[in-house]
């Protein structure tokens, strides 16, 4: 591990243990202090990146926020899932927070796990990068088709698997090994979507760090928001499609980095204001 990883894995450790210490401990955290911390963990994010713009140069700090961008904007999906979790194992709202936090901490070991071997498949088979363009292609395909993605936690096969060799486990528990390991399925995503702006592991995990140290803070911010994005799986399915064709297209054109945030931050827009000029989508239900 270089120094600079290290610091970056004693950055991410303080602050999640500043996350769970502070942020809504044992309670519901209300939608100003939602709003607040929301806010803060984006200037946290925008600071990290400004400090790697300045030390490593405009191409580093380029393809951190455009990564910091794309994980974001994949992010708002885990948003919504947790909310069905959430909901199907009727968690109350004061310990939503706390199982919140150790599921994402739990799915940032195990998304470094994912980028450790992405990295190893892309530096040793060449071919990975155009098996993970046709991937998200795909992923963009099903996203465009349905509204939502099909996520029934009885069938988790961790939930199930600690269901039968640990029968005693708190039903806490149980909630954010599902939050965790559900995070699993995303990661098939954002990890090659990621790796199409960068091939830098450093970047990558330090952009899906970033993305989801806010996501408790962004889960309580949107709860009551959510019937409203009736458009956001079309939004991700254009970015998604395009990250897909910018990987394929690898060896015929390198798509700038300009043009990635632009396609990222213009196709969440639309999808946005489409949203709130369509109204909130009647009769959705976690």
């Amino acid at each position: 591990m270089t120094l600079a990883a290290l610091a970056l894995a004693l950055i991410i450790a303080a602050l999640l243990v500043v996350d769970f210490a502070v942020f809504a401990r044992g309670r519901a955290p209300t939608l100003r202090e939602s709003a607040i911390w929301s806010i803060a963990w984006l200037a946290i994010a925008l600071a990290f990146g400004a400090a790697l713009w300045a030390v490593d140069g405009a191409q580093a700090g380029g393809e951190y926020f455009a990564g910091y961008a794309l994980e974001r904007s994949l992010s708002l999906d885990n948003v919504f899932v947790f909310a069905v979790i959430l909901g199907y194992f009727a968690v109350p709202q004061r310990e939503r927070p706390t199982v919140l936090a150790w599921g994402i901490a739990l799915a940032l070991v195990l998304r470094l796990a994912f980028i450790v071997a992405g990295a190893a498949l892309l530096d040793a088979f060449a071919p990975t990068f155009y098996v993970f363009g046709a991937l998200l292609l795909y992923t963009a395909y099903k996203l465009a088709r349905h509204d939502n993605r099909d996520i029934d936690p009885e069938h988790n096969p961790a939930l199930r698997l600690m269901r039968r060799y640990a029968p005693r486990a708190t039903p806490l528990l149980a909630v954010f090994v599902v939050i965790a390991t559900t995070d699993v399925v995303f990661a098939i995503d954002s990890i090659p979507a990621i790796f199409a702006v960068t091939q830098d592991p450093f970047i990558v995990f330090a952009a899906n760090a970033f993305a989801m140290l806010g996501l408790r803070a962004l889960y309580f911010l949107l709860a009551g928001l959510m019937d409203r994005f009736v458009y956001l799986s079309r939004g991700l399915a254009v970015i998604l499609a395009f990250i897909g064709a910018k990987m394929l297209a690898v060896d015929v054109w390198h798509v700038p980095i300009w043009l990635s945030l632009s396609v990222i931050a213009g196709a969440l827009a639309t999808s946005a204001v489409l949203s709130m000029r369509a109204g909130p989508r009647h009769g959705r239900t976690a």
